[in-house]
């Protein structure tokens, strides 16, 4: 049985598609800001197709409709990678179900760096950090918590140490979501900070100023 062509969008009909799909918010959020102006070149061309009419433009229309779908696989594959490390950024601090404890999670990291396993040390050493204020009860023990989160919520009861817990954050995402790589000094920052944490006290909510107390008569 012979095979039958695949059926090609007339010009008209695939200039719509692409519009309609390079349209979408996705694209402009997931595309990085050098293509902005390459998505504003690709619709201001298939805009000016609708001026040329002939023979040439007759024969050249299925041709058209490939490079349309061609523009539009590109697209998605250049959207695709930075949507879904947009989607991986929000992800928990712990793996589903673990119940690692806190000098474990340590042990984990010490082993990890001492095989030169640099960004398993950082992730393990941060889940260790989180561990350490659920068990001092500075935060509840929850799951769905974010590295973010944890940075937010840890720099109330230690506001020293806000902006180290914001880098420990970022690096740890970068790691757990972001297909980053961690090198020695990430660990020695991380795992620094899990030491001093330990050994500084949490800052204490201002207590509420004291009422007058009334005047007893004699």
């Amino acid at each position: 049985m012979a095979v039958e062509p695949p059926v090609l969008p007339g010009r008209d009909e695939a200039r719509r598609w692409a519009e309609e799909e390079l349209a979408k918010p996705e694209y402009r959020d997931a595309a990085p800001g050098w293509l902005d102006s390459v998505w504003a070149d690709i619709l201001d061309w298939l805009r000016s197709l609708d001026g040329g009419s002939g023979p040439d433009t007759t024969v050249a229309a299925p041709w058209i409709g490939v490079a349309i779908a061609v523009l539009i696989g590109a697209a998605v594959v250049l959207a695709r990678p930075r949507l879904n490390a947009k989607a991986k950024r929000a992800g928990d601090v712990f793996d589903a179900g673990t119940t690692v404890s806190a000098e474990a999670y340590r042990g984990r990291a010490a082993a990890a760096a001492a095989a030169g396993n640099w960004s398993a040390a950082v992730v393990d050493c941060f889940r260790a950090l989180v561990r350490t204020a659920e068990d001092r009860t500075l935060f509840d023990a929850r799951p769905g918590r974010t590295a973010d989160e944890v940075a937010h919520e840890l720099a109330t009861p230690f506001p020293s140490e806000a902006g180290r817990l914001t880098e420990a954050a970022r690096t740890f995402d970068g790691i757990r979501y972001g297909n980053e790589s961690a090198g020695q000094a990430d660990f020695a920052a991380v795992r620094e900070l899990d030491i001093a944490l330990q050994s500084l006290t949490p800052a204490s909510a201002a207590l509420p100023a004291e009422r007058d107390e009334p005047a007893v008569p004699r």
